[in-house]
């Protein structure tokens, strides 16, 4: 593989929409040099690819940002912080303001006002939201976008007794080119984990899902194997959905209104709550009794109502507007079936990610998390996610700013051996030395490198990275809660779970990437694999269950006060090892400290 080295002040991994908008937000800063790495292209990449036609977090006339932190901490069962909720909350309206400046359409009623779609969404034209905000970055002078880069572990240094994330490595997607990319601090925005589950469809459909595919927890992952402390992995997100297209349901029920009925007619959403995780719930229960299928009551809204939803699909899931043709039948005419996807990790929805302060500051000096993969600030959606890549990019500057306050002398040391080796850092392969060696690169480096080497090298074997995906999504599914189980699980069937899924890894290894799109899928699998770990951790020690079917833990079925506390991970010396910390009102003293052991 070429070697390309590029050192720069910022790298982003990740160009979503936390991504993009941490760019945006740095690009003002003329004297920094800002790198983007997407493993895909920033057009069309992330959650935003094909469009949202609301936004879902937005603090409406006459409600403020304290109202949403108890919205959310109420659909959460309390298990939130309340910081970074309010300190998201504070600016949604903000980047919402900033993203009708960059050209998003923006729907307002003749009076001016954003038209609203109940108490904390707006009503907005859509489908270009993603390459606006790749055209807002393109235009930041200092930001350079490394598309079709895919990152795959965090370049860690030890300075002075503590070990600090200072870049990263990857390969391109297409070419045999491994990338050592150094920075003073790095911000991860590479979305949650799909897949880990097997999928309501079976085959060559398996990739219709609710969350992006493409997400596979790579930033999870590299926060795992660096030792971050994690957090909230067993408050999973199984999304309600219509069934077969897996469109989502919320422009239905918001919409117009539909109630969610079963096969009888009978309106179940109140007998079993109206949080998230309740909506699935009443689903998979009135099903597990004989009352199914279960629908969302379309039948007898208005022809103009029918209108509205062909539209709104059109906009974001095209998918379940062709169904209502091809079948010949509108929602007017037949309610809208509905089921629960397979359980997703991703902190956007749910609090699952890394364990952060409130600047979005990770427990690894360096590190900082924004999006899906920042834990403990559920219901963010698409607007959160810009606030927190505008505070993790903010943080990032002002501790840049105390670095270069702190290590004057380390930089002047630095500062000869880097303009050295200048000529050979950027975007060109020097060669191997004498010694087989390639100069300037460090032993971790040389490591990584190899290891991608060895995967291109290596013999054909038995089996293939999809294969082992498929095992993987199948002990999952069976044993660790997924839709088999009606997403119930025990002890006995977690201790399964981690024992089977820790059999995959080692087999990871022996296989053969023909090609670079062939090693982007032997990380993948191995990215899932690594989440799939604290997952079935996470699940084993909240010996409750306080979201019903996001977390149905069939020896425990009922919530207990004792168990309001977050449940923390670390990996130490290859083993997830659990941390509880305690939840104080206010949200405010958590940050890395207050641990119960």
């Amino acid at each position: 593989m070429e070697t390309r080295q590029i050192e720069t002040d910022v790298l982003i991994i990740g160009g979503g929409t936390a991504g993009c908008f941490a760019a945006i937000t740095l690009g003002a800063a003329k004297d920094k040099r800002i790198v983007v790495a997407e493993k895909a292209n920033i057009k069309r990449s992330g959650c935003l690819a094909a469009g949202v036609n609301a936004l879902n977090a937005y603090i409406t006339e006459g409600r403020k940002p304290e109202d949403y932190v108890e919205y959310a901490k109420k659909d959460a069962a309390g298990i939130v912080r309340e910081d970074l909720l309010l300190t998201m909350s504070r600016r949604l309206n903000h980047v919402t303001k900033k993203m009708e400046e960059f050209g998003l359409v923006i729907l307002k009623d003749e009076k001016g006002r954003y038209v609203a779609r109940g108490n904390r969404n707006i009503k907005i034209n859509g489908e270009n939201m993603k390459p606006l905000l790749a055209e807002e970055t393109a235009r930041q002078d200092n930001v350079t976008v490394l598309n079709h880069v895919n990152i795959t572990d965090y370049r860690l240094v030890e300075e002075h007794g503590r070990t600090v994330v200072r870049g990263a490595y990857g390969f391109d997607v297409n070419k045999p080119v491994f990338y050592e990319i150094h920075a003073k601090a790095v911000i991860c925005a590479a979305g949650g984990a799909a897949g880990l589950y097997r999928p309501n469809n079976p085959g060559f459909s398996r990739h219709k899902m609710w969350y992006p595919p493409f997400n596979t927890g790579a930033g999870y992952a590299m926060g795992i194997l660096a030792g971050a402390e994690m957090t909230t992995f067993e408050m999973r997100f199984i999304a309600l959905r219509c069934k077969d297209t897996i469109a989502p349901t919320g422009t239905i029920a918001q919409g117009v209104g539909a109630k969610q009925v079963n096969a009888r007619g009978e309106i179940y959403e109140t007998k079993y709550g109206l949080t998230t995780s309740g909506r699935v719930y009443g689903t998979v229960m009135e099903n597990r009794a004989g009352r199914g299928p279960c629908y969302l009551r379309t039948t007898g809204i208005s022809k103009e109502q029918e209108q509205d939803l062909y539209k709104a699909y059109l906009n974001m899931a095209p998918s379940q507007t062709l169904r209502w043709l091809e079948c010949g039948k509108g929602p007017v005419e037949e309610n809208v079936e509905i089921e629960g996807t397979e359980p997703y990790i991703v902190g956007g929805h749910t609090a699952s990610g890394y364990w952060v302060n409130a600047d979005r500051s990770t427990t690894v000096p360096g590190l900082f998390a924004a999006g899906d993969v920042a834990g403990g600030c559920p219901q963010k959606y698409v607007t959160g996610a810009l606030a927190e890549g505008e505070i993790a990019a903010e943080a990032v500057l002002r501790y840049l700013a105390q670095e270069d306050a702190e290590s004057e002398d380390r930089e002047q040391n630095g500062r000869e051996q880097r303009e050295k080796e200048q000529n050979d850092r950027e975007y060109k392969d020097r060669g191997p030395s004498a010694d087989g060696t390639e100069p300037g690169i460090p032993n971790d480096a040389q490591e990584k490198k190899a290891e991608y080497e060895a995967f291109l090298a290596g013999e054909e074997s038995g089996f293939s990275a999809e294969q082992l995906e498929e095992a993987m999504q199948k002990i999952m599914d069976e044993y660790a809660g997924g839709i088999h189980t009606d997403y119930r699980y025990n002890e006995e069937r977690l201790a399964i779970a981690a024992k089977k899924i820790r059999e995959l890894m080692p087999l990871l290894y022996k296989l053969h990437a023909g090609d670079m799109d062939d090693l982007l899928r032997i990380y993948e699998v191995r990215e899932r694999l690594i989440v799939c770990q604290a997952v079935i951790a996470h699940l084993a020690a909240r010996k409750e269950t306080r979201w019903h079917s996001f977390g149905e833990n069939t020896d425990y079925p009922e919530k207990s006060e004792k168990w309001r506390k977050f449940v923390n991970s670390r990996m130490v010396d290859g083993e997830i090892q659990i941390i509880y910390r305690n939840l104080k009102n206010g949200g405010i003293c958590h940050e890395h400290t207050d641990s119960e052991g």
